[in-house]
């Protein structure tokens, strides 16, 4: 059998090829994605009594977005998700309710019966970013002393107070 090899190419220093159509969503980007999915499938929901539906959208945007953004915008993705939810159910409830107590009694009654979907997202959401690389960053705290002994540290709080005593009002 005899291979044969294009002219020209070597077939060691070729490059993988980067699939054409990917995208790469910037934080900002994710999060519009996200709060418009979330706001569209509430509206739906609140409009065919699907409400199922749009805690699957949610769930399934959440992943999707968390996928889809840039590693650099991932900290908008992770804190975004419950906030998304909240506005875009506000924003229905407001387009689609009758007066505000309606409004009101709409949003709160969204929330309670989504919680578990909120929940699940944002922990998809965590997950993803993690895999991808993620990684928040802590803030540094101040180095603290090491405690050798705690009875001498007390001591150095509380000066008024003797070494020996045993706490009650011990007459002599």
């Amino acid at each position: 059998m005899t291979q044969t090899r294009a002219p020209g190419r070597n077939a060691r220093t070729q490059k993988p090829a980067r699939p054409r159509g990917s995208i790469t969503l910037t934080g900002r980007g994710a999060v519009l994605a996200l709060y418009a999915a979330c706001f569209l499938g509430l509206l739906i929901a609140a409009w065919t009594g699907w409400g199922v539906l749009a805690d699957v959208i949610f769930v399934m945007t959440c992943g999707v977005v968390a996928c889809y953004t840039r590693v650099s915008g991932l900290r908008w993705v992770v804190i975004s998700p419950p906030l998304a939810f909240l506005t875009g159910s506000v924003l229905a409830q407001v387009l689609t309710a009758p007066n505000s107590f309606s409004a009101a009694e709409g949003i709160l009654v969204t929330l309670g019966s989504s919680a578990l979907w909120l929940f699940t997202g944002t922990i998809l959401t965590v997950v993803v970013a993690l895999g991808r690389g993620y990684r928040p960053e802590l803030p540094r705290l101040p180095r603290l002393p090491r405690l050798g002994n705690l009875r001498e540290a007390l001591r150095d709080v509380r000066p008024g107070r003797r070494d020996g005593g045993t706490g009650g009002s011990g007459g002599s």
